[in-house]
């Protein structure tokens, strides 16, 4: 059984509220010392991530992997694909919650209509392993625009 393993580590100093850390992707060395603060998660980013950025990058990436397949499976394979993923981090009773993962994609696919891309869209989004690590805990919803 084939599987891939990725690491990454995040270091915290201080308490929630005026603390800051650090997150690094130790496997590929891509980022290091990305800095992360609550604020940065509550509030405004100024110019440090957080866990539902790294999220949604994540889950941007993963989908346009899978739609990718599933439109080349389909003899459509796509020119481009330009995906958004915009994570929510809410507050609930009793604390806070990833309440959404919502994807835009924006496609060049020659031989297709815009009803075969939203379908294929829309499978992509249940196909998606990432969406599969989401589903019945964050609600998920895509927006497919078919261009050129």
């Amino acid at each position: 059984m084939a599987q891939a393993t990725r690491r990454a580590e995040a270091s915290w100093d201080g308490d929630l509220m005026t603390g800051s850390g650090v997150v690094s992707a130790v496997s590929s060395g891509a980022f290091t010392g990305l800095p992360v603060t609550w604020a940065s998660r509550t509030e405004g980013s100024d110019g440090r991530t957080s866990p539902e950025e790294l999220v949604a990058s994540a889950h941007a990436a993963c989908y346009c992997m899978a739609l990718s397949a599933g439109l080349g499976r389909a003899g459509t394979p796509p020119s481009k694909l330009d995906v958004s993923a915009t994570v929510t981090f809410q507050q609930v009773e009793g604390g806070w919650k990833v309440a959404s993962s919502a994807l835009t994609v924006r496609g060049e696919v020659a031989g297709i209509d815009a009803g075969a891309f939203a379908q294929a869209a829309e499978a992509a989004k249940d196909g998606c392993p990432i969406s599969g690590a989401l589903k019945g805990n964050v609600e998920l919803s895509v927006e497919a625009e078919l261009v050129g």
